[in-house]
């Protein structure tokens, strides 16, 4: 059964869903022509697509990473943040070189539209790791001017909790032990499709 986090990050119908993938898509072909994520005007779309959303979009290669960007907080129109995402995932993400035309073939999409962010009380880092369901919770973290997240599929990498927060704050730079620093913390739950 769902908890209400998962009934609530759930909203898109299968047909938003499969017009934020043509988005995608759209915005990756652009960007190989023009160097610039597809021009959109959001009131073409529907309601959900035009309101304000985060997301982040994940390109892969027979299932290797090949690009991952998005955002934390809704800023602007979810079809634009997935348009904007996808261009950069293809093309301005610093972990690899931009996407060649020789590679389109082969990519495959993934979006994660995020849900609200929750803030987490805690008072060490073993009250932090109790507020997180493993493959249900991304988690954003930050300290000492330095910020990183982990959407929800990187339990499947990491599905000790531990290990999950261990290799967060290696991602933001900060030190390994558990409570070195005092963390700032926000959970999320997602909407993932391919």
């Amino acid at each position: 059964m769902r908890s209400p986090e998962e009934a609530a990050a759930e909203r898109l119908s299968p047909g938003d869903r499969a017009s934020l993938l043509e988005v995608a898509r759209a915005s990756v072909d652009h960007g190989l022509r023009e160097q610039r994520p597809v021009p959109l005007e959001p009131e073409r779309f529907a309601g959900l697509l035009r309101e304000l959303g985060a997301s982040f979009v994940t390109l892969r290669v027979e299932g290797s990473l090949r690009g991952c960007t998005g955002a934390l907080e809704a800023c602007r129109p979810l079809v634009e943040d997935v348009a904007l995402h996808a261009f950069c995932s293809a093309f301005q993400d610093p972990r690899f070189p931009p996407l060649r035309a020789e590679e389109r073939a082969g990519l495959e999409f993934h979006v994660a539209v995020l849900g609200p962010p929750e803030p987490l009380r805690f008072e060490d880092e073993a009250g932090l790791l109790a507020q997180l369901e493993p493959g249900v919770h991304g988690l954003v973290i930050q300290a000492a001017g330095r910020r990183a997240t982990f959407l929800p599929a990187v339990w499947a990498q990491l599905p000790e909790p531990r290990a999950f927060l261990r290799a967060l704050k290696e991602k933001a730079g900060l030190p390994r032990e558990p409570d070195a620093l005092r963390l700032y913390a926000l959970r999320y739950v997602v909407e993932e499709f391919p």
